[in-house]
């Protein structure tokens, strides 16, 4: 945990969930930035509707709590995070209005404070979501660190916002200025976006998956998961099966076909994802599949030792971040689900070693199938 200082006060800020072995901040310098900005002397002021969109961890929201803002997120960690610092800090969460980027934005919005997401994509839908509630007066600010913010990003403001300009680099984070241009013509959103699985895609070639905005290789079945499906367990039965990180439910929708008697439970912490999955089993599955879609932390709402299976492709990124505190979660989430003798299936690049970390929860791993770059592990809990 750690102590940001603001204009409004002082916040004990912490990431979620807390882990004593994270040692990475609740905010960055993006964030400091941009509220350092917000309390100059003639500054635009923060009145009206406040939205808040992509706040990493509940700093933003939790600094500017006095002006009630609305805050857009896709990450249930980021709102679960922000509801765990606004009670640190003695903030009533009724005070500010947590929506997901699933949920209707506000009609109308006076100031719009965008933290520039990883993903163009997401950035993209949600411009042209929110669009429709600014107004000529609304005062448009984004923030990010100097290597997240492209030609590409201040397109996007551009074209859908209107007018936008850059301020000057300050510890490696930099602001956009966007003024509305209420003449632009206020288009829908291209997303989600539709592929049809190719035919080296085991079980499911021919299948439509649907993409919501943000979601990893949204155009294309990505390598990693093309691996996997070559190499996933089969004569499950009546087993319940977790896909854990869906993402767009392509491993979930393998299972699904292969194994019509199987109990499907489609996990993952972004409401895009969880959103892409479920679109994508009702374009793609088979009448009758029994399939259960959760967002959430890590298995953390499904009951111990509840599980047969549990399949996962796990990212070792946390924003801009390297790590594999997300894993680790995961890892230990499956083990507590998992009924004794259950397994958890994990594919992931070679380098990254996860069958040192599985070893450590499970006291086991195997190697399933290996290749140049990625690799497929099974571990067993024991009884």
């Amino acid at each position: 945990m750690n102590r940001l200082t603001t204009s409004w006060g002082e916040y004990e800020l912490a990431r979620f969930p807390e882990d004593p072995r994270d040692r990475l901040r609740a905010w960055d310098a993006a964030d400091e930035y941009l509220l350092r900005h917000l309390a100059e002397p003639g500054s635009p002021g923060l009145s009206g509707t406040v939205a808040v969109v992509g706040d990493r961890w509940g700093a933003l929201v939790t600094s500017l709590a006095a002006h009630h803002p609305v805050q857009i997120t896709d990450s249930f960690l980021a709102r679960e995070a922000t509801r765990a610092n606004l009670a640190r800090n003695g903030v009533d969460e009724a005070s500010v209005q947590l929506l997901t980027t699933r949920d209707t934005p506000p009609e109308r919005i006076d100031v719009l404070l965008v933290r520039v997401p990883k993903s163009l994509a997401l950035l993209e839908d949600q411009l042209h979501r929110l669009a429709p509630a600014v107004h000529a007066g609304t005062v448009v600010i984004g923030t990010g660190m100097v290597k997240e913010i492209h030609t590409s990003t201040l397109s996007l403001f551009e074209r859908i916002i209107g007018p936008t300009r850059t301020s000057l680099a300050v510890k490696k984070a930099r602001l956009i200025f966007c003024t509305p241009d209420p003449a632009l013509p206020r288009t829908p959103s291209p997303w989600p976006h539709r592929y049809t699985l190719p035919d080296d895609a085991p079980t499911v070639a021919g299948r439509t998956v649907v993409n919501h905005a943000g979601i990893f290789c949204a155009d294309r079945l990505d390598i990693g998961t093309r691996f996997f499906l070559q190499h996933l367990p089969r004569g499950l039965g009546q087993s319940r099966v977790v896909d854990l990180g869906c993402g767009n439910g392509v491993v979930g929708l393998a299972v699904a076909v292969a194994e019509p008697g199987a109990e499907l439970v489609l996990a993952d912490e972004s409401y895009q994802a969880v959103a892409s999955a479920e679109e994508t089993f009702r374009a793609s599955a088979e009448p009758g599949t029994k399939a259960e879609f959760l967002v959430g932390d890590a298995l953390a709402d499904v009951p111990a030792d509840s599980v047969d299976l549990v399949l996962n492709n796990p990212p070792f990124h946390s924003h801009q971040a390297m790590t594999d505190l997300t894993a680790r979660r995961m890892f230990s989430g499956a083990r507590r689900a998992l009924r004794p003798g259950g397994e958890l299936w994990v594919v992931g690049n070679r380098h990254l070693g996860y069958h040192v970390t599985l070893r450590r929860i499970f006291g086991n791993a195997e190697v399933v199938a290996g290749g140049p770059k990625f690799v497929v592990l099974r571990a067993v809990k024991k009884p």
